[in-house]
């Protein structure tokens, strides 16, 4: 096995984590679920809310797992350029992280909206870190 595909097998059983979060334990405050949200025990006040909510929760669940299935078919299947291209394509739509949904829950978590505190700079650290373990898989 390849330091690409270890890399992306990481961030798969990461990924995966997450999805079985979503699905099965959405309320949660492990595996990035959306639990740490002080929004989401609010959504349950307003059922209409909440089932929008949950839609995009599941909606987000999906996206994750046909990522995770089409990284576990270029993991088994794609050569080796191909595979290190696919880091590369990660590393940029990982990238949209900081664009939108990163100032997002910065903002969310300096007004108090998220649990544990400071959980935004946790969460950006990680996907940076990953980003930059996809980069020197890549060149490696």
């Amino acid at each position: 096995m390849t330091i690409i595909q270890i890399a992306m097998l990481g961030f798969i059983l990461l990924e995966f984590s997450n999805v079985l979060a979503l699905y099965f334990a959405p309320g949660t405050d492990k595996a990035n679920a959306v639990g740490i949200f002080n929004a989401w025990e609010k959504s349950n006040q307003d059922p209409e809310v909440h089932d929008f909510v949950k839609y995009l929760v599941n909606w987000v669940a999906g996206t994750k797992l046909i990522f995770i299935l089409l990284l576990l078919v270029i993991i088994f299947y794609a050569d080796p350029l191909t595979q290190r291209m696919s880091l590369f394509a990660l590393i940029l739509s990982i990238a949209s992280f900081f664009w939108r949904l990163f100032p997002l829950i910065r903002k969310m978590d300096r007004n108090g909206q998220i649990k544990p505190k400071d959980y935004s700079a946790v969460l950006g650290v990680m996907i940076a870190v990953f980003m930059m373990v996809f980069l020197i898989a890549a060149f490696v």
